[in-house]
């Protein structure tokens, strides 16, 4: 299997992460990919019409996006049912843990892009002020109502935590740690697994 991506974004990484923790590390070879904001990756076109990373090619041939799907797909592949349980109420707490997580990571790309990549010209005060506001409600939400699913290993949980470190190499949130010290951490003690230091990306 072929994950096309760059450790740089928590996507990938929560991806790459998931395949070590089903086991299917050596299976899965991360195929070094960059992607930019306002322009086209043939290659990446190819295999989804959204041309985003991360995109996993499987054994089969078949390609497989987004990363929350890649994630699922690596948990059903390896038949591994810890990270992501059958039993319904805990199967749709890690699937929100998961979305909080994802839509945490999303608000964090998006700010990323606002304050660096984007001409300060067309610079939009207002969006980047509701991007730092979703940053702050959702580390408030983990911190407050996320602690039993957050102290397990699941699909959830390394999402948050990888977003969590993706904020901290960007420097989208420097006061994230001292305002929820419990999170903080949690996040310190979890990103100790093997597959997180594994996967640590370079600016």
């Amino acid at each position: 299997m072929k994950l096309y991506g760059d450790l740089l974004s928590p996507f990938v990484r929560m991806s790459m992460i998931t395949a070590m923790e089903c086991g299917l590390g050596l299976r899965v070879q991360l195929v070094g990919t960059h992607v930019k904001p306002a322009e086209v990756n043939p290659d990446m076109e190819r295999l989804s019409p959204m041309g985003k990373i991360p995109v996993l090619e499987t054994e089969h041939g078949h390609a497989i996006y987004d990363s929350r799907v890649i994630m699922e797909y690596f948990c059903h592949t390896s038949g591994n049912k810890k990270l992501l349980p059958d039993e319904g109420n805990k199967h749709f707490r890690v699937l929100t843990l998961l979305a909080l997580a994802q839509g945490l990571g999303d608000a964090s790309v998006s700010l990323r892009y606002e304050t660096a990549a984007r001409p300060k010209t067309a610079h939009w005060p207002e969006f980047e002020a509701r991007l730092r506001a979703r940053l702050h409600a959702a580390c408030k939400e983990m911190d407050s109502k996320w602690r039993t699913e957050l102290a397990e290993l699941n699909l959830g949980s390394i999402a948050a935590a990888v977003v969590l470190g993706y904020i901290d190499i960007r420097q989208l949130a420097p006061g994230w740690r001292k305002e929820f010290p419990l999170l903080s951490e949690w996040h310190h003690g979890f990103v100790a697994r093997e597959s997180f230091r594994n996967t640590e990306p370079k600016a």
